[in-house]
């Protein structure tokens, strides 16, 4: 078959599928009792991991829940972002096409040829070998567009400017062959443009989402592969809380201060769970001092032990963090001092201690 042949019957199989996917369109609108149009004008971020098969989807905007419109990922076929006037089918859709070994250049021409509504639609996709589509129409509005590499399709529309995603795309193009989680690498980009300018609209609601799925044995508990799904629906700044929240899960470095826990606060408690026999109940009391003053293993098993006499959860019992001493808790210690009738002494103790003198 000649170069011209191929190219015939390749046209007549694009045209093919596009009337298909037109008649599919046409019979699965949405219905009126949805309400107003799904709309999120955002910036987003598709990726893949050619080392790990990951692919993944980072996006935010200020409208309410993006994270359950706009993304959409399939393990080992690839990522979706789907946004400006919203058509979700477009996720779904592109994913099967992918998946039947379609182009992702191809399978975007042929749902956009279909879809009446092309001009206020903007979409990314990538398949998970890296190849890249875009589509930007001449409706979402100022400022729009989209920038790509290898393994990432990056697009937004009303934008403070193109260096939105411009930040976007050398983040995660700086984060290429860095051993990082593809959801770090993702929310990192999404960092750099917020940090530019992002969304250029003020006073409205604010979300942010990142979704990944993995392929490799062992990675994910979930049969479609998916490892993280971080969706802030509203938030004042979302895509700082989806940092957060994925730092603190993961238990990164840094989520947190770590310290040896000292100060007048742990020596009351060792004063008071002296005074209720759960800390050195055979000394005669509790100095303050240096000493005292620091939490340690000792205190932290007898603050375990009351937790335990009063039918509370314990690191054995319910997963709590050992020591744990809330608000809650103190109250319940001053409870049991008023049952024992040491409540009035240790607040005689302790009222100097306690005393603003500043």
């Amino acid at each position: 078959m000649s170069v011209t042949d191929r190219t015939h019957v390749s046209s007549t199989l694009l045209a093919l599928i596009a009337a298909f996917w037109l008649t599919m369109s046409a019979s699965a609108q949405e219905p009126v009792s949805w309400g107003e149009e799904l709309i999120f004008h955002t910036f987003s971020i598709a990726g893949v991991d050619p080392a790990t098969g990951e692919s993944g989807v980072a996006v935010t905007t200020r409208n309410a829940c993006v994270g359950n419109g706009v993304p959409w990922v399939r393990v080992g076929v690839g990522a979706v972002a789907t946004q400006a006037s919203t058509r979700t089918a477009y996720g779904p859709e592109l994913l099967d096409l992918l998946d039947q070994g379609m182009s992702p250049q191809d399978a975007l021409d042929v749902l956009t040829e279909a879809d009446e509504g092309r001009e206020n639609r903007q979409v990314g996709v990538v398949s998970i070998d890296g190849r890249v589509a875009q589509y930007t129409g001449s409706g979402p509005g100022v400022w729009a567009g989209h920038r790509s590499g290898p393994n990432y399709a990056a697009q937004g529309n009303v934008l403070v400017g193109p260096e939105v995603i411009a930040a976007v795309a050398q983040a995660f193009e700086a984060s290429e062959e860095s051993g990082r989680h593809l959801a770090d690498r993702l929310v990192e980009a999404l960092e750099a443009g917020q940090a530019v300018g992002g969304d250029r609209r003020v006073g409205r609601q604010q979300s942010a989402s990142v979704v990944v799925v993995d392929p490799r044995e062992g990675m994910a508990r979930r049969a479609d592969g998916q490892t993280v799904h971080i969706n802030v629906c509203e938030h004042p700044t979302p895509v700082a809380e989806v940092r957060r929240i994925y730092d603190t899960v993961s238990g990164t470095l840094g989520f947190r201060e770590l310290s040896l826990t000292a100060g007048n606060d742990v020596w009351q408690v060792k004063l008071i769970m002296h005074a209720l026999g759960f800390f050195r109940p055979y000394d005669e009391g509790v100095d303050r001092n240096a000493e005292t003053m620091r939490y340690d293993q000792e205190i932290a098993q007898a603050v375990d032990a009351f937790r335990f006499e009063q039918g509370l959860s314990t690191p054995q019992s319910g997963g709590t963090p050992s020591g744990l001493v809330d608000a809650d808790l103190v109250l319940l210690m001053w409870a049991a001092l008023e049952e024992v009738g040491r409540a009035r002494e240790i607040r005689m103790t302790i009222r100097d201690a306690t005393r603003i003198r500043r």
